[in-house]
């Protein structure tokens, strides 16, 4: 990835809390025919490992798990909000016009091996983790004892258990840094006038990063 200083996120934490704001990582791997991207949300496990390790499963008709034995590693992709810029929130449009639209984002690239696992046990626990942590926003969370038994064991067999030590994990924060006080300033009161989806994320992500 492209990643010019002035955008480089290098903070572990900083990073992890961006996974777990935005869990659906696009998990690309080699397979017989190539590149093949599957979407699959995760947990980061922050203190697995020097820079955690990534928890999920899929489905075990997937032939993603299958085709690993060539070539384990995988790289996973997370991205937070991102939205178009208009040069006409510059500061520098009024005094000089030598400005051009840009997009902003962040993105979070995290590399391991996926290792498989289908011990049910380990499966049972991980779709548990799974459950509690993405059904606590609701007002009456689900819980896997909700469903009868014997149905919760046929879903466990329809899939397996992937867990990816990270052993390289690079961050991009592209939100503005490479302009002017003014100009970042402009981006923060346009992007909350214009309002549109991910506009408000979007500028405390370039508030967030502005000099103290």
């Amino acid at each position: 990835m492209y990643n010019p200083a002035h955008f480089e996120e290098s903070r572990v934490e900083m990073m992890h809390q961006l996974i777990a704001d935005y869990p659906l990582g696009t998990v690309v791997t080699n397979g017989p025919e190539g590149l093949v991207a599957n979407h699959i949300p995760f947990l980061v496990d922050r203190r697995s490992g020097d820079r955690g390790t990534l928890i999920g499963h899929v489905a075990r008709n997937n032939d993603m798990w299958r085709d690993l034995e060539r070539t384990p590693e995988a790289l996973v992709v997370f991205q937070a909000v991102d939205g178009y810029i208009t040069p006409n929130w510059y500061a520098g449009k009024r005094e000089h016009h030598q400005v051009v639209p840009t997009w902003n984002y962040a993105v979070v690239h995290a590399y391991g091996p996926i290792v498989i696992h289908e011990d049910p046990k380990w499966l049972r626990g991980v779709v548990g983790r799974l459950t509690k942590h993405f059904e606590t926003a609701e007002p009456i969370p689900w819980k896997m004892a909700d469903a009868p038994s014997d149905f919760i064991a046929s879903q466990l067999d329809a899939i397996v258990g992937i867990e990816i030590p990270i052993t390289r994990i690079i961050g991009k924060w592209k939100t503005s840094q490479n302009r002017t006080l003014a100009d970042r300033e402009g981006v923060i009161a346009g992007l909350t006038e214009r309002g549109g989806a991910g506009d408000a994320e979007m500028a405390e992500l370039v508030r967030a990063t502005l000099p103290s």
